[in-house]
């Protein structure tokens, strides 16, 4: 699944050809992805220009002129496809501007479209419940230490909950938790002095993740067709049986029904 930095990284590519472009064209190629498409996007789309992009957690924001944003989410394997040679039947929605063609793919149909009043994006239910943003000012050890307080959850999981931090997977989670030396399996609420590094390990994590293009898993691309990179720097994901560093070994378990990676000996 696209986690945060694939959507970071699919926003800034979208933004670089669609940030003040006017779509002439709209269409879309089937009625719904994941829950049916809003009844009035495309005549909504069509003849707007974009005003801005941006993205909220795994949701990425397109802004308009006409006081209405498109949000989107990549679900489990979708993509943005710039300027593609033909428009295949995974292509649900297609956006046109005078230079370009931005094809919406998914061949699961785990995703969505929204169109939300932009004045009333933070009032949006999903949005309105979730979480700081870990790469913004709100999320401190301060943050995490208040909302874990007397928390017998696993921190793994806490940290998967998008309403105590917005836009964590299961990817970046267990890399953070690998550099913060934190068991996944520990009490969120026995979690003090160890959340001075871990709000430094996301945030770098998600920097990294970023930078190298996300990481291409299963069907993940970024917009232009490359591949993102920063599997070849997982510390801990998919490397069961594997030596870590500190002379242990690298184990895999279920959590919530999801796998988590770790090292039991640098991990506590």
């Amino acid at each position: 699944m696209p986690e945060l930095p694939e959507v970071e990284t699919t926003v800034r590519g979208l933004a670089h050809f669609l940030d003040g472009a006017t779509i002439t064209r709209a269409v879309t190629n089937r009625p719904d992805m994941r829950r049916p498409f809003p009844p009035d996007l495309v005549q909504t789309l069509t003849g707007a220009t974009v005003t801005g992009l941006g993205r909220r957690a795994k949701y990425g924001l397109i802004h308009m002129n006409r006081e209405r944003s498109l949000i989107f989410h990549l679900g489990m394997s979708g993509r943005w496809r710039i300027d593609p040679e033909r428009i295949e039947k995974h292509d649900h929605l297609v956006i046109e501007t005078v230079d370009h063609r931005f094809a919406l793919c998914d061949p699961r149909r785990f995703g969505s479209v929204d169109l939300v009043a932009s004045d009333l994006l933070k009032r949006w239910p999903p949005f309105a419940a979730m979480g700081p943003e870990p790469l913004g000012p709100a999320l401190t050890a301060h943050h995490l230490h208040t909302s874990f307080a007397g928390r017998r959850q696993a921190i793994k999981l806490m940290l998967l909950d998008q309403r105590f931090v917005a836009g964590l997977g299961n990817i970046y989670v267990c890399e953070a938790l690998y550099r913060a030396h934190i068991s996944p399996l520990k009490p969120a609420g026995k979690v003090s002095l160890a959340l001075k590094r871990l709000v430094p390990a996301i945030r770098g994590v998600l920097e990294e993740a970023i930078a190298a293009g996300g990481s291409s898993l299963r069907d993940y691309a970024r917009p232009d067709g490359e591949l993102g990179y920063f599997s070849k720097q997982f510390d801990v994901y998919g490397r069961e049986s594997e030596p870590c560093p500190c002379g242990g070994t690298i184990r895999r378990i279920t959590q919530g029904g999801r796998s988590t990676w770790y090292c039991p000996k640098c991990q506590r």
